[in-house]
């Protein structure tokens, strides 16, 4: 394989992985849809001269065949992810984009070898426990009315006792969000077509990424882009429920070699990995790194919220991707710290989390606890 295709190539992962890509020697052309909320600008200047670039749209058949055409492997990346209650635009995007990539790759005959998609950390809902009494345990999401009583931790589904977080492993799934939903499905699709017409197919389920080209104008892009921007604009970083909950960070650099890694592995084939950070982190933790790397005296704010649907711990273990010899290399205070100074650099460095806010809040996304 030696022309790759990477849809969303434009974007956070996709730029990152089309970098790497371009450096290992390979042709490269990127599929973007340059949605308005990520791309306000259009097609960004970090981008390698040299790169094809496509803009399309993954739910349309004649933009896959365009952006296909001379193709031998696909990064497929292109996704919908939010916290609003738009819950079949994530079908559309998410599960209907990747089955008409392989619709259309065999009713063309086209010759592709392999494909590697990006799945996430989402499709283990609430990730995986241990109970005293009754051994491991994959919960649903939490109860709202427990959420209402500011209670935050996990209970057990046979006795409701406080559970023990565990390293998730790839072996169990059990989304609850649409994202995630539509993530396993893709999954699924893949893997049952991928295996039916010889198609070699590999899922990447994504910890939370951060790092530099993080869209800081997209209001759902993450914890990163969130508290980096309130506390250079002298506010404190919120953090939702107790600050308490714990969950894992990659450097988008490690997740970019996972990417490249897995394209070019025949042992990866018809597997999901998880591609997981070095340890898991409170978001109280994460809020004061933050404003400590930044160099600001800043005290985060537990604001006694909570998001509908959030989970309470997901920290992943990346043991199965570390056989096929890779590591996550660069450490969280690197990661931020590289994020900071990018995001310092840009243009109109507006404060969007308040307005992000009131749309969570007007959905009922964003609720608050009683207690």
């Amino acid at each position: 394989m030696r022309h790759i295709l990477v849809t969303g190539g434009a974007g956070f992962i996709g730029s990152h992985t089309v970098d790497r890509l371009v450096a290992a020697g390979y042709r490269v052309r990127i599929l973007d849809s340059l949605q308005e909320r990520v791309h306000p600008e259009g097609w960004p200047t970090y981008l390698p001269t040299g790169v094809e670039k496509m803009r399309g749209d993954v739910r349309q058949r004649a933009d896959w065949l365009a952006a296909l055409d001379g193709i031998d492997g696909v990064i497929h990346l292109a996704a919908y992810q939010d916290y609003m209650p738009d819950f079949s635009t994530f079908h559309h995007v998410n599960t209907v984009g990747a089955t008409l990539l392989y619709e259309l790759i065999v009713a063309e005959k086209l010759p592709v070898r392999k494909v590697v998609l990006a799945s996430s950390q989402a499709v283990y809902g609430e990730g995986k426990y241990r109970c005293g009494e009754h051994g491991v345990v994959y919960p649903d999401a939490r109860p709202d009315a427990q959420l209402a009583r500011a209670e935050w931790e996990v209970r057990c589904p046979h006795c409701a006792s406080e559970l023990e977080h565990l390293p998730i492993t790839e072996d169990t799934v059990n989304p609850h969000t649409p994202y995630g939903i539509s993530k396993y499905s893709a999954e699924l699709t893949s893997f049952s077509l991928g295996r039916k017409y010889d198609i070699p197919t590999v899922n990447m389920r994504y910890s939370i990424v951060q790092g530099p080209r993080n869209s800081f104008f997209n209001a759902y892009s993450g914890i990163g882009r969130i508290f980096a921007l309130r506390v250079l604009h002298g506010q404190p970083p919120v953090c939702y429920e107790d600050g308490q909950s714990l969950r894992d960070y990659v450097y988008v650099g490690d997740v970019a070699h996972a990417n490249v890694l897995c394209l070019e592995d025949e042992r990866a084939n018809f597997r999901s990995f998880n591609v997981a950070g070095q340890r898991g982190t409170t978001v109280l933790e994460y809020a004061q790194l933050v404003t400590r790397i930044a160099g600001r005296s800043i005290e985060p704010l537990v604001s006694g919220e909570y998001r509908f649907g959030d989970t309470r711990h997901t920290v992943s273990s990346g043991a199965a991707l570390q056989d096929l010899g890779w590591q996550p290399k660069v450490p969280l205070e690197q990661t931020i710290g590289e994020y900071i100074e990018w995001i310092k650099g840009q243009p109109n460095l507006a404060d969007f989390y308040a307005s992000a806010q009131a749309n969570m809040r007007a959905a009922n996304v964003l609720r608050r606890a009683s207690a």
